[in-house]
């Protein structure tokens, strides 16, 4: 989001270009903060609407967002929920208020991306992998440029992906493959062709390249995200894929018909906070709601269409079983088989885990559904 910022330092009023990959507007107002300022003021002037414009070392400044994080949880407790979904709701609710109140401490950067502090890090090709060229100087959050920097250190290393034999290298803002448990069933469910898939939502490419592996000739990886979709265009040449996939940017299906269509909605039906959710927040489930609407018009005779879903939404209580069944029924389709795998990531088995009664009861299923 480009806008500008404008902060007083000195007596004097300034103003930047402002960025936000996140969505946030700039702030209405902003001072100049440094090395003095405590944890508790910046708390107190962030949630005033202040934006805060470092001037300091850039150390103290991590460490001043890392004590504002510690204390933000504490500040921001409200009264119990009465139910589950209550409670999913109040703790999105709070880590989207956290979000915005650690968003308020702010850098300038150079036209280059360069920082003018003291012990900064290089971070150029972290935002030039993000933002592109900048022709100006700009303003951008803390907590966003960790993200960037976050992000960049993945793309460069990469994520190994067991069911892949390989690595992928995700984008920022694209959803990374650190859950082996979806692309397990994919590489083991019975494929009905080796002719054409098509694979909806690609994010990193990681499915359209597991079917690849497995020996489909034919696949048309689509995204609605532009940045998606270059990010699995440059997996799948690094794969030696890239003759054999294709990628579209459009909303869900590409053109045609094909006897394998596969899809890994986003899991939970609720209000993503920032653009950079949506991978994991889908309200009231649209997207699955949508591939399910249109998928026999893109099935070709006998062909199936995989749906990859999490039933955690359900032991939350945000999403009914019988909801689902009737979008596959309501849809023209039918179930032909499913197979399921118990989570193994961390979180599943840590009990501190505010959710963890719905964490340790979750299944993830491959659908294969076809035309009734």
């Amino acid at each position: 989001m480009m806008s500008d910022f404008h902060w007083t330092e000195a007596g004097q009023t300034r103003s930047a270009r402002w960025r936000s990959e996140s969505g946030f507007a700039p702030p209405e107002r902003g001072i100049g903060a440094g090395n003095a300022l405590t944890a508790d003021t910046a708390i107190r002037l962030a949630r005033q609407g202040q934006g805060l414009l470092w001037g300091g070392d850039f150390q103290n400044a991590r460490k001043l967002l890392d004590a504002m994080t510690r204390r933000l949880d504490r500040v921001l407790q409200d009264d119990p929920p009465r139910s589950l979904p209550e409670a999913f709701h109040e703790h999105r609710r709070r880590q989207a208020e956290i979000a915005r109140t650690l968003g308020m401490l702010l850098l300038l950067f150079d036209a280059d991306h360069r920082l003018v502090l003291g012990r900064a890090p290089d971070v150029r090709q972290a935002c030039l992998e993000v933002y592109g060229v900048a022709a100006e100087p700009y303003v951008a959050s803390l907590r966003e440029l960790q993200g960037l920097i976050g992000a960049h250190e993945w793309r460069k290393k990469g994520i190994l992906v067991p069911a892949l034999g390989e690595r992928i290298h995700p984008h920022y803002g694209v959803f990374a493959p650190i859950r082996g448990d979806y692309t397990r069933l994919v590489a083991q469910a019975p494929l009905p062709s080796l002719d054409l898939a098509f694979d909806i939502g690609t994010g990193t490419g990681v499915l359209a390249a597991i079917l690849g592996r497995r020996g489909v000739q034919r696949i048309v990886a689509s995204d609605l995200d532009p940045r998606a979709v270059a990010c699995a265009r440059e997996n799948l040449e690094r794969l030696g894929m890239g003759a054999r996939v294709a990628t579209r940017v459009t909303d869900l299906f590409p053109e045609g018909r094909a006897p394998l269509v596969v899809c890994n909605p986003p899991w939970i039906p609720a209000e993503p906070t920032s653009p950079l959710e949506h991978a994991v927040y889908d309200p009231d489930s649209r997207m699955l709601r949508a591939f399910l609407a249109g998928l026999a018009a893109h099935l070709e005779p006998r062909g199936e269409g995989w749906l990859i879903l999490s039933d955690f939404a359900e032991h939350l209580g945000l999403r009914s079983r019988t909801e689902l069944l009737a979008a596959v029924s309501l849809a023209g389709l039918r179930t032909l088989g499913k197979i399921e795998v118990r989570p193994t990531h961390p979180r599943a088995t840590d009990a501190r885990e505010m959710f963890h009664a719905a964490r340790t009861a979750e299944v993830v299923s491959l659908w294969r559904l076809g035309v009734s």
